[in-house]
């Protein structure tokens, strides 16, 4: 407490004092944790298990403004990202997150898909969850019995101009290997309406199209509103699309494996499959949700999961052969 006969000088060097300890309060509050995301890609289930005092940071791989992305990465502590944006990160500016006790919690699946990718990408990249993609059919009763055996139904004359595809060469060029039928790739072609990520849901519901391809985690929320709509996974299986975590900071792993470990709560485990959002996990209760044959159909069935596939990074040779091969696609 200050005295009343304090002189001007001791009050002004009391002032300093506080004005210190307060800047010293100041600098140990720590920062907020940032982690960066395609709003897009993720189901609101996964977005609400991001802790609530992290900051999330938004990012379009597909907006011409890649250096306010770069900015917006270099500046956040984690980064979430799908197998079909990896060639467009700097890996040089990430920390190994594999060495962390959260590889332990990997499930076969990831630890096998992790496998394809160079020492450098793998032990940069945490995978944190697996979308399978799914089968639309609106108003055609007729076609799902064929649909859930093989992708051949696909060429079906009542499809001829009337199906969604992903804008994906690399899709849609899996799939046609998949069909029992030559040049299955030129036939796709005249069932096409149009090659659509983004509002395909959209075109389906408004449009001529019966049938849209489409990741799982993008339309569970409209199978719920739109009773026109019935949802296939073929048994011969599907595309996974797959989603990783990447680190910008080696100081926050007890946060970060705090998180990982919370999604294993039976309570989100089933939000996140209800929204078509696996986690790779190995728990027994995440694996229990690759292995459900319930009916009506809430997933792809044991058998489709065994026989989905995953789209390791692309040599350049192979990149220029799926080029010459999608080119070929589009010629007239």
């Amino acid at each position: 407490m200050f005295s009343k006969f304090a002189t001007r000088r001791e009050f002004l060097n009391y002032g300093k004092i506080s004005l210190l300890f307060l800047l010293n309060s100041c600098s140990n509050i720590p920062n907020k944790v940032k982690i960066a995301l395609q709003n897009s890609f993720y189901p609101e289930s996964f977005k609400d298990t991001i802790p609530k005092d992290w900051k999330q940071e938004k990012i379009n791989f597909e907006s011409i403004q890649l250096q306010k992305n770069k900015k917006t990465i270099f500046n956040s502590d984690f980064t979430l990202i799908n197998d079909g944006w990896i060639t467009s990160i700097d890996f040089a500016e990430f920390e190994k997150i594999n060495e962390y006790p959260l590889i332990e919690n990997l499930d076969k699946r990831s630890i096998d898909f992790l496998g394809s990718f160079n020492p450098n990408q793998r032990s940069k990249l945490f995978p944190i969850g697996v979308v399978p993609y799914t089968i639309i059919i609106k108003n055609n009763k007729e076609l799902i019995n064929s649909a859930r055996t093989s992708w051949d139904f696909l060429l079906s004359k009542k499809l001829t101009g009337k199906i969604i595809f992903p804008q994906s060469p690399r899709i849609i060029l899996s799939i046609a290997q998949k069909i029992n039928s030559s040049n299955s790739l030129r036939k796709l072609k005249n069932q096409a309406m149009l090659f659509n990520d983004k509002n395909m849901l959209n075109w389906l519901i408004n449009s001529d199209a019966c049938v849209a391809i489409v990741p799982y985690s993008l339309c569970s929320k409209y199978l719920k509103i739109d009773p026109r709509l019935s949802l296939v996974f073929p048994s011969q299986g599907v595309p996974l699309m797959w989603h990783f975590l990447l680190s910008r900071s080696n100081l926050k792993n007890t946060i970060l494996i705090k998180w990982i470990k919370s999604l294993e709560n039976k309570s989100i485990v089933d939000k996140l499959s209800s929204q078509g959002w696996y986690l790779p996990f190995n728990s027994d209760y995440v694996q229990s949700k690759y292995k459900s044959d319930m009916f009506p159909i809430s997933g792809p069935s044991e058998k489709c999961w065994e026989n989905s596939w995953s789209f390791p990074v692309l040599t350049n040779e192979q990149k220029i052969n799926i080029e010459n091969l999608w080119n070929e696609f589009l010629t007239p």
